[in-house]
């Protein structure tokens, strides 16, 4: 399985992928900020999953899942939002934008395992 994560964090970069490959997953491509995010995942259509935070320069991350949904190759790829964005007003406006589920920060890596788990529809 590739994922890709996007954040303009190196540091929460480095955390989401540490966690992944805990919990095995070893394919895993990343972006900066929504516009690396994008090139990545126009160059590898192949991606699994996108996991994106929101606040980013160049394209932030709900621009980011607009794009995606907007491309026919990927209007059924699931797609994570993991942000410090925790207002019931955002999570409404991601989910309308096309987000499968939504981590807010700081989150632990059960959290991150669950929802994996359940935008993938598997057991944990």
């Amino acid at each position: 399985m590739k994922l890709l994560v996007v954040d303009d964090s190196s540091t929460m970069r480095r955390i989401i992928k540490n966690t992944l490959a805990r919990l095995g997953y070893k394919d895993i491509l990343e972006g900066a900020d929504g516009l690396e995010g994008w090139v990545a995942l126009d160059a590898n259509p192949d991606v699994d999953m996108l996991i994106t935070d929101w606040n980013m320069p160049e394209m932030n991350g709900l621009e980011l899942v607009v794009k995606v949904r907007a491309d026919e190759r990927f209007k059924d790829l699931p797609i994570i939002m993991v942000t410090t964005e925790g207002g019931k007003t955002e999570v409404i406006t991601a989910l309308k934008a096309g987000v499968n589920n939504y981590i807010v920060k700081p989150f632990t890596p059960q959290v991150l395992k669950e929802k994996l788990a359940a935008v993938m529809g598997i057991e944990v």
